[in-house]
C-alpha cells in the first residue's frame, strides 16, 4: 500500500508542473496596425511571403496570448476597411491568427468577422510553435490557412 501511495504522489509531482507549464504564455501581443497595401517600386508592405489586404485595414483593439502548450486566445475589434467603397465595413470577412516564430508559421482556425470588425480566436496552433518563439510576428489573415493576405499585425508585449 504504501509503495502504492508513493507511486501516485511521484506520477502527481511529474504531471502538476506540466500543468503548470502549459499556462506559462509563450509570446503576448497588446495593440495591433493595420496593414497598408503600399507598393514603391520594387518595395512592397508583405510580411514574410504574407500579402497585405487589397486595401488599407484598420483594427481599433488587439490582444493576444500564446501558451507554451500551443493554445492561443486573440481578440480583436474593429478590424475594418479603411479605404474603397466599402470604407467602415468588414467586406464581409474571415480571419485567421498566423504566429510565426523564427519564420515559421503556426495557423489557427478561420472564425467569421463581426459586423463591427469584433472577432475571437480560442484554438490550438498548427503546427505547434517551438519554446522559445524567436522573433514572433502574429498577423491577423484573410480565410482559412494557409492562404489569405494580412489585415492587421499584433504589436509583440515586451
Amino acid at each position: 500500500m504504501l509503495k502504492r501511495v508513493i507511486h501516485i504522489l511521484l506520477l502527481l509531482g511529474a504531471v502538476l508542473p506540466m500543468g503548470a507549464a502549459a499556462q506559462t504564455s509563450l509570446v503576448r501581443f497588446e495593440g495591433g496596425i493595420g496593414s497598408q497595401p503600399l507598393r514603391a517600386g520594387s518595395l512592397t508592405n508583405d510580411v514574410l511571403g504574407v500579402n497585405p489586404g487589397g486595401r488599407p485595414w484598420v483594427i481599433e483593439r488587439l490582444s493576444a496570448d500564446v501558451k507554451v502548450d500551443g493554445r492561443i486566445s486573440v481578440r480583436g475589434r474593429g478590424l475594418l476597411l479603411a479605404g474603397g467603397n466599402n470604407v467602415g465595413r468588414n467586406g464581409g470577412q474571415s480571419v485567421h491568427a498566423r504566429l510565426f516564430c523564427a519564420g515559421v508559421a503556426h495557423n489557427t482556425g478561420t472564425v467569421p468577422l463581426d459586423a463591427d470588425g469584433d472577432f475571437r480566436i480560442e484554438d490550438v496552433l498548427a503546427p505547434l510553435p517551438v519554446v522559445p518563439c524567436a522573433d514572433p510576428i502574429l498577423l491577423i489573415v484573410s480565410g482559412v490557412a494557409p492562404a489569405g493576405s494580412w489585415f492587421a499585425a499584433g504589436i509583440p508585449r515586451q
